[in-house]
């Protein structure tokens, strides 16, 4: 039979959950490099747009929950990130932006932080 230590098991899942993290934006991003040049209602676009909404707004209901343990500071942070990627997304299915390179961009900064 295996022991661990608390320390152990906590550090190890801290990184899963970094791990996984990583993941979904890797997904997003993903999804956007792969929209790039589409058309603002094509199917590639509007998948990779509502893919990018419904992280960033889980992201952000997290981030506004009492029990998230980040910093404050840094939580406004990236609530504020957060709410001007989804600004920016819809500007893009609204046809008023036709470029997904910002969002690719702030998308991967943001995964790059959680190494």
């Amino acid at each position: 039979m295996y022991r661990f230590s608390y320390a152990e098991v906590v550090e190890d899942s801290a990184e899963e959950c970094r791990r996984r993290e990583r993941d979904v934006f890797r997904r997003a991003i993903g999804l956007l490099k792969a929209a790039d040049g589409s058309a603002h209602n094509s199917p590639e676009m509007l998948n990779a747009i509502v893919f990018v909404q419904r992280l960033w707004n889980f992201l952000i209901s997290d981030l506004s929950n009492p029990d998230n343990g980040l910093p404050e500071g840094l939580k406004k942070q990236l609530i504020s990130v957060g709410l001007w990627v989804m600004r920016e997304s819809d500007t893009i299915v609204r046809g008023e932006a036709n470029s997904v390179t910002a969002l690719i961009d702030v998308n991967t900064m943001i995964m790059d932080g959680l190494k």
